[in-house]
């Protein structure tokens, strides 16, 4: 195991006496949501996964250390502290070097949980290419992690902020599996419907676990994103919140958002736009996307 990594007594005996884990991003709790909701979803998602017979394991950099798992303190530090900083592959040096906190986007805490042993990993919805690609060429680095770590992601498909179109044509081309669970059809993070058909429908937890332990089984390398549509009681309106998110990326561009601020930027513009409806349901599909985590994490354990 990474000599820098810090792993919480309770994970490290998951990972000692073979028990399901699943990984936690904390860039949902630093930047995704504002406080109190942020420490609230956070402490309710670890909730979830222990009620389902796994361990969670929320990953995050302090004071320059690597944490494999968070005491309930430093969940509150992480959620209530203004200088965290987005730590993606590219951030690890400084982030670490200087003994700064960061709080790990996707592809951070897939690089971790790799090197963690952890197989089984939750979030909201992964990053993808932003729409207007074609001239920014911007393109989350999520993806290119998912082509490349053997971890699997469970999430409410790719935000719906991004070019979904896009988005599954360069997973396609990295040779990532995309399952929707119990759907044949991409949700769209805020809604059940994106338009966009899957290759491959999987319709229990048991199923998911067996078919990412046969693709690393013949040493084949990159990830699996299990997407799994928000529960239909919070699905929003796919016309209104595509009209949202729109009007959003207008306020971003007239303002000069780039970068690694645009997600957070439109994120909180679509919370006040839709008057706090998108928060809500942000914070049930990531209890949503947990359970299922945990049901996968079970069951790959056991084969």
């Amino acid at each position: 195991m990474n000599s820098n990594l810090s792993i919480h007594p309770e994970v490290q005996n998951a990972r000692v006496n073979n028990l399901p884990i699943v990984a936690l991003e904390s860039t949902i709790i630093s930047h995704g949501m504002p406080y109190p909701e942020n420490i609230k979803m956070a402490l309710r998602v670890e909730e979830i996964i222990r009620a389902e017979g796994a361990v969670p394991a929320t990953i995050a950099i302090l004071n320059g250390q690597i944490k494999v798992g968070l005491t309930r303190d430093e969940l509150q530090e992480l959620a209530q502290s203004k200088d965290v900083l987005k730590v993606s592959k590219r951030d690890f040096g400084y982030v670490l070097s200087q003994k700064k906190t960061g709080a790990t986007t996707v592809s951070a805490t897939m690089l971790i949980a790799e090197m963690a042993g952890i197989k089984v990993f939750a979030t909201g919805g992964i990053g993808g290419v932003h729409r207007g690609a074609e001239k920014t060429f911007d393109i989350s680095r999520d993806l290119e992690e998912l082509a490349n770590v053997n971890v699997a992601v469970v999430c409410a498909g790719a935000k719906s902020i991004l070019d979904l179109g896009l988005t599954l044509e360069f997973l396609e081309t990295k040779g990532v599996e995309v399952l929707g669970y119990q759907t044949k059809e991409l949700p769209a993070f805020y809604s059940r419907e994106s338009g966009f058909d899957l290759d491959y429908q999987m319709d229990t937890p048991e199923d998911i676990a067996k078919l990412i332990h046969a693709k690393w089984s013949l040493g084949l390398s990159g990830g699996v994103v299990v997407a799994n549509p928000i529960p239909k009681k919070y699905s929003m309106d796919a016309q209104k919140i595509d009209q949202v998110i729109l009007e959003a990326l207008d306020k971003a561009q007239l303002l000069g958002i780039k970068g690694k601020e645009t997600t957070p930027f439109l994120l909180s513009k679509i919370k006040e736009l839709t008057q706090g409806d998108s928060l809500d349901a942000n914070l049930e599909l990531v209890f949503n996307n947990a359970k299922l985590a945990a049901q996968i994490a079970k069951f790959y354990v056991m084969i």
